[in-house]
């Protein structure tokens, strides 16, 4: 008696699905949908302003580094999702990260200290909405001091008034707004405290704390007891945002130059237009969907489309080299039926590992957060769209330019001066890309 395991196939063995036949129109509807995620684009810059929903890493913004301290003063850690929480309550786009570094305890050992990186668009704690209604309150609170001008110039508020408004009677109109007035220094003081000779005016300055004060107070408020304490703040200016842009651009045009040229020295040159098309086609697709679901786009999420197209060209390259034996091995069949061969062959395992790298994602989708869903979406929607031009884009241009170009006559009619007449050509069968004979099965 044998003894047979029964193993439970995915697809059964022997499945002949018919791929060639539908290339045509699958490849109509891909480039519809290309047409349709560029198009998006310019519907978001009409509606929203921008192309895409770029981050600080691209559109300039503020880092703020923060460390948590507890009752006793010793250094704490605390749950990102909670700093996130308490942040986006008021503006939605904030991210927090993970940040470690060593710094001295109270008693002057060093410790480890587990903080957090909070990264924003916004450059100021004054956000238009708070500005307007700042001055107005400002405004009628004062009117009897005879405000000529009050207006904003960054996180400082110009005011020109018949009369003098000392700080700390301005103190409480901004903090109803939510804004930490700085009381003025001596040389201030005695700077504001006298009229301009030539209008009779008084000429104030009111300076409000940044960014990172008004993020310092909304986290101790969250988070109590623990105590929140700004370690360092800065801005990134948009022209680095520009520039950063810029760079990932490049980055995807070298990188599908590179995999062309890798494609032309692994196979041959009627390989490498088709893994290019079929990368180009997954990075424009991966932004289409960042585009229409208005996802932040930082460089995590650049990070993410490389991986994708990494990920694309390794599932083309194996359809190809099955392509490529069955080239060598198959010699009685035509081409369309030998990528139909090699494709039901390469199938099931494309399936598991791209079932294998989709779930794991997937998981980071659904229980990361900040940058980690970020790029963790990016590799969701491209295992998808990479599995799919690697079969139904890249193999459809090898297709045809091996058709076109490498399916002329025979070695031996090629030959100087062996004419063949037209009758006796007939009855020879059209050479395959293989070079051989190309029969039905």
């Amino acid at each position: 008696m044998s003894d047979h395991h029964k193993f439970r196939y995915l697809l059964p063995p022997g499945n002949n699905f018919a791929f060639v036949s539908k290339f045509k129109a699958w490849l109509i509807f891909s480039i519809i949908m290309m047409i349709a995620s560029i198009g998006m684009l310019f519907v978001n810059k009409s509606m929203r302003g921008d192309y895409m929903n770029w981050t600080i890493d691209f559109k300039g913004g503020s880092e703020i580094i923060v460390a948590f301290k507890d009752a006793s003063g010793n250094y704490a850690q605390v749950d990102p999702g909670k700093v996130r929480d308490a942040l986006e309550k008021d503006e939605a786009g904030v991210e927090v990260s993970d940040m470690s570094w060593t710094a001295q305890d109270k008693d002057g050992n060093d410790v480890p200290v587990n903080g957090m990186i909070i990264r924003t668009t916004r450059f100021s704690a004054l956000s238009p909405e708070t500005a307007a209604a700042a001055i107005a309150d400002f405004n009628t609170t004062f009117k009897d001091r005879e405000i000529s001008k009050a207006s904003w110039s960054g996180d400082r508020m110009s005011v020109r008034s018949k009369k003098p408004i000392k700080p700390e009677e301005a103190a409480p109109v901004f903090k109803k707004h939510g804004l930490d007035l700085k009381l003025w220094s001596e040389g201030e003081a005695a700077l504001y405290s006298h009229p301009d000779e030539g209008t009779g005016e008084y000429n104030l300055w009111f300076s409000m704390y940044g960014l990172d004060r008004a993020y310092e107070q909304k986290l101790d408020e969250a988070l109590k007891p623990v105590d929140a304490t700004v370690v360092q703040s800065y801005g990134v200016g948009a022209k680095a945002g520009d520039k950063l842009r810029n760079d990932a651009a490049k980055a995807i045009v070298y990188a599908i130059f590179l995999i062309m040229l890798y494609l032309a020295f692994r196979f041959d040159i009627r390989y490498a237009p088709g893994a290019a098309f079929a990368t180009i086609h997954d990075a424009v697709m991966v932004i289409g969907v960042f585009a229409v679901t208005w996802t932040e786009v930082s460089l995590t999420s650049v990070a993410g489309l490389l991986t994708v197209m990494g990920f694309s060209v390794n599932d083309t390259v194996i359809v190809f080299d099955r392509i490529r034996e069955n080239l060598a091995k198959v010699k009685d069949k035509k081409l369309e039926r030998i990528i139909d061969i090699s494709i039901n062959e390469m199938l099931v395992r494309t399936i598991l590992t791209s079932s294998t790298v989709f779930a794991t994602t997937l998981i980071m989708n659904i229980f990361g957060e900040g940058l980690v869903r970020n790029f963790a979406f990016a590799m969701n929607v491209g295992v998808i769209v990479g599995v799919y031009s690697s079969i139904f884009l890249a193999v459809p241009f090898f297709l045809w330019i091996s058709k076109k170009w490498y399916s002329g006559p025979a070695p031996s009619r090629r030959r100087l001066g062996n004419v063949v007449p037209a009758s006796a050509a007939k009855p020879e069968v059209e050479a395959s890309a293989s070079g051989k004979p190309d029969d039905e099965e």
